[in-house]
């Protein structure tokens, strides 16, 4: 491999679906190149560089120039969502997921259901600090759509954290969930009173018992009865098994044609998980994909942005494993 040739592949120029740069390569190369050094590198890196037409000169492509601002940034954003107070991380991911619009509604879902119900209480409250508004009411504004009355109910939660459940109650509710979805309109369930009520009110604790009763008394799972209902079941599973919804979502983002929401979710879900439940969602990744979540995150991340996440997660892991 050249030295031009090392140094595009540190940009991660030249890799498709690769995040960050190699920071460590650069300063060993880079640093040390005369100017007759930079313009070979100019000259033979056609995937960053090329020629202009009208003055001898190379130019960096804009779309490329972007691409680079955003690997070098990646670290950056990595740390600051670390050192921030959860609730300031929520409460700002919050914000963003709304200026995106309905790309971003399933963050809203996973801030909302992911957390306990003190710390989503506490995001709100950073909310109102930061932004003079509350959270509820910019959902209630900002989402236009059926979601709305889902989303809203889900952002004003408080549910009840104990393990006591109600076996009456869990039937009750296994019972007007499979009535609404047998025999409401597919397309329009995520209006349905009843299943907005059940699935915004009650406890995890409840729910997943309620999930459990369903697939005993009619014999289907909840989850293929919603059939494209993404939103419905994006719920359901950060409400009731948040580890095989965030290796769902670590898949998607490391993938080679992963968009900017979906790779933006590897900082994501490490940073915020990894004092929470990483060696769960470590054990989940790797029974469902065959391969260690560290494993791939150094296949596709390079330099210190790599090395960060890679802790992150190796430190929940027992000492020995990948």
């Amino acid at each position: 491999m050249s030295l031009s040739d090392a140094v595009a592949k540190s940009f991660s120029v030249s890799h498709s679906g690769i995040f960050g740069v190699d920071e460590k390569s650069m300063l060993e190369i880079l640093v040390k190149w005369q100017p007759e050094h930079l313009s070979t590198f100019r000259n033979e890196t056609s995937s960053i560089f090329l020629k202009d037409e009208r003055f001898p000169f190379e130019k960096c492509e804009e779309i490329l120039l972007k691409f680079l601002k955003r690997e070098f940034k990646r670290f950056k954003d990595a740390v600051v969502q670390w050192t921030m107070h959860p609730w300031e991380r929520d409460a700002r991911m919050a914000r963003k997921a709304l200026k995106r619009g309905r790309q971003a509604y399933g963050l809203l879902i996973e801030l909302a259901c992911t957390r306990s119900s003190d710390e989503l209480l506490g995001a709100r409250r950073a909310y109102q600090s930061l932004y003079s508004e509350s959270i509820e009411e910019d959902v209630a504004s900002q989402v236009d759509g059926i979601e709305r009355q889902l989303l809203v109910a889900l952002v004003s939660s408080y549910r009840y954290d104990g393990s006591k459940t109600n076996d009456r109650a869990i039937k009750l509710d296994t019972q007007k969930l499979e009535k609404s979805i047998s025999i409401g309109d597919k397309k329009q369930l995520i209006k349905d009173e009843e299943i907005v009520r059940i699935l915004t009110t009650r406890s995890k604790i409840h729910l997943m018992a309620v999930i459990k009763c369903y697939q005993e008394t009619f014999n289907k799972n909840i989850i293929e009865d919603l059939d494209e209902e993404s939103s419905l079941k994006d719920t359901i599973y950060c409400l009731c098994d948040p580890p095989q919804y965030f290796s769902k979502i670590l898949d998607s983002a490391t993938k080679a044609n992963a968009n900017k929401n979906e790779k933006e979710a590897l900082t994501r879900v490490i940073v915020t998980r990894a004092n929470v439940d990483m060696k769960d969602i470590a054990e989940e990744y790797d029974r469902q994909y065959k391969t260690p979540l560290a494993q791939k995150i150094e296949d596709v991340a390079l330099g210190n942005y790599k090395d960060f996440l890679v802790t992150l997660v190796q430190r929940a892991l027992p000492k020995g494993s990948d």
